[in-house]
């Protein structure tokens, strides 16, 4: 395929996103046969088939998935394109595409893209949320302009990519107030068989918790592990166990979640870096969100 006819793409691009010919019809303005013969052009162009009928209806085939992928971002790119030559603005770029490690509290994630929000530049901020390897992917294709983690990019993965450290937080233990109260008095003895929520092993916490947990010679009762920050505070919400949270949002915690906070994990940190395809961060918004982070939310 040496020529990408792009009024074809546009046409497959949109009965994808309506369901079905007569539906894409009715939205370019075209016949159905046009838009049918118009997308055989592009298949031949392809090479392969991009739907498969399912009833009335027609669905991305697998090859036709990727091609939708790539033409979402295409267009997505010539919208953002128009807006900005309309605006006249030849300043800050009109979107911040942001990958979010999910390990992450979801309170972290957003102290430390909300300066980003506040630029008077009518910046629009897109949040996308995985796994480090996932987001760095996207990274590297220029699909993210930057990648919020709890760690650094792991050693041996090929991608061209820099860390920039933003600070690191002490973790705290929070419960529901009436076993906080009583849990506060021993602490951290009186950890020891409480039930416990914690992250799942592959989480960067999770293995300064347990090493802790060595330390002080306490074996807490874990009954619940989670991937997703924001649910394990839910279930320590409802009263299902003791549950450990970055000490910089304990004031974010105890209200949004009605728990209060039990002790400190002495010499336990989570820590939170910005990764960036460029050694020195020229974008502003991302400027602006690692500079905050540094000497304010993190800055204790």
């Amino acid at each position: 395929m040496r020529h990408l006819n792009y009024n074809h793409l546009q046409y497959f691009w949109t009965v994808v996103r309506k369901g079905s010919i007569a539906k894409a019809s009715e939205t370019l303005h075209l016949t159905p046969q046009t838009i049918s013969g118009q997308l055989k052009l592009l298949e031949d162009s392809v090479g392969h088939a991009l739907f498969h009928r399912v009833g009335r209806g027609l669905v991305p085939s697998e090859m036709g998935q990727v091609v939708y992928q790539y033409a979402d971002e295409i267009f997505s790119l010539g919208a953002e394109l128009a807006q900005r030559v309309k605006s006249g603005d030849e300043g800050v770029p009109l979107t911040l595409n942001v990958g979010l490690v999910n390990s992450i509290a979801k309170l972290i994630s957003y102290r430390i893209v909300q300066p980003a929000l506040e630029l008077e530049a009518g910046l629009k901020v897109v949040c996308n949320e995985g796994r480090l390897e996932t987001l760095l992917a996207d990274l590297a294709i220029h699909k993210l302009d930057i990648v919020i983690s709890d760690r650094p990019i792991p050693t041996g993965l090929n991608v061209r990519a820099f860390n920039h450290a933003l600070g690191e937080s002490p973790i705290a233990f929070f419960a529901q107030p009436r076993t906080a109260i009583h849990a506060a008095k021993k602490f951290p003895r009186s950890l020891h068989q409480a039930p416990m929520l914690m992250p799942v092993e592959a989480n960067a916490l999770r293995q300064g918790l347990d090493d802790w947990f060595d330390q002080i010679d306490v074996s807490p009762k874990i009954v619940a592990e989670f991937d997703d920050s924001a649910l394990l505070k839910a279930f320590g919400e409802a009263g299902t166990g003791i549950f450990p949270a970055p000490a910089a949002i304990t004031e974010e915690v105890e209200r949004m979640y009605h728990v209060r906070c039990i002790g400190i994990a002495d010499g336990v940190t989570e820590s939170y870096y910005a990764i960036s395809p460029e050694r020195k961060i020229k974008h502003p918004a991302v400027a602006s969100i690692t500079e905050i982070a540094r000497s304010k939310l993190f800055s204790a």
